[in-house]
């Protein structure tokens, strides 16, 4: 698992007893201010865990996806699964780590692939005071009565559409790298397969055979996902249209629509 960019800090996982969940302790957090620019390296934990941000918006990379995160949501990373985090602006980010999966409605099968979970903000003020409770040397009442409710909320959170398949292949992913640090509709394949030493129907060709999927349909998903750290910024519909190149507020709702089977107004206006 690469990354790019040879202006980010790079620092390594937290890690050792005191981060470990356990009998006693089920539920671990660890909760870090990142400046902007900053990248966790590639680690593993034998617990499952689930990471989202304070503020700011995250990328996570693991299980050939990226995910790009904004506060309202999280990403639930399967025990034993390599996974690094990109921190594109300054954020606090809190990371849940988890003796045992939530079970519940979804199978069991369904809590061993990388996921984006909605945080809804019961969950995220439980998180909080677990945070909190850890400060004492043993478990409390509370703590436990916290844990259950974390469970019952892991079980029910939504989940998201915002995993971005990405490949194994250089020249693929020299692409993919290009669009996702800079999101844009009107960014020509050309120009972006010409720096990664391909032609555009090589492009075409790899994005079938690596990633099943057709350019335009991956892109599609990559602008999706900013538009929706975008909107957990501030930015109105209108704004992020236009930061993400379409011609008109209509064309892009027409995208969001298309994808999601409801206009932007309805998923997007309300993460601001």
């Amino acid at each position: 698992m690469s990354s790019r960019g040879s202006t980010r800090r790079r620092i390594e996982p937290q890690s050792g007893d005191p981060f470990s969940p356990s009998r006693e302790f089920p539920i671990r957090c660890v909760v870090r201010a990142h400046s902007a620019q900053t990248e966790v390296q590639v680690h593993s934990h034998p617990w499952a865990q689930m990471v989202f941000s304070e503020h700011g918006t995250v990328r996570v990379q693991a299980d050939r996806k990226m995910f790009t995160v904004p506060p309202w949501s999280a990403v639930w990373i399967p025990a034993g699964t390599l996974h690094l985090a990109v921190v594109a602006q300054e954020a606090t980010l809190i990371a849940v780590h988890l003796l045992c999966d939530p079970g519940g409605r979804r199978d069991q099968d369904g809590w061993r692939v990388c996921q984006v979970l909605q945080v809804r903000p019961l969950l995220r003020e439980l998180v909080k005071a677990i945070c909190e409770d850890e400060r004492g040397a043993l478990p409390s009442e509370r703590y436990a009565s916290v844990v259950e409710l974390v469970m019952i909320e892991l079980r029910t959170a939504p989940r998201v559409a915002l995993g971005v398949s990405m490949p194994e292949d250089k020249r693929l992913r020299s692409v993919c790298d290009a669009f996702l640090a800079d999101a844009r509709q009107d960014r020509a394949l050309a120009e972006v397969a010409s720096g990664a030493g391909a032609s555009v129907s090589t492009i075409h060709r790899l994005f079938q055979s690596e990633l099943g999927c057709s350019f335009a349909g991956w892109r599609k998903q990559v602008l999706l996902a900013r538009a929706f750290a975008l909107a957990a910024e501030g930015s109105s519909v209108s704004q992020i249209a236009m930061d993400l190149g379409y011609s008109s507020v209509s064309s892009f709702s027409y995208m969001v629509t298309q994808m999601l089977g409801l206009p932007p107004s309805k998923v997007l206006g309300r993460q601001r």
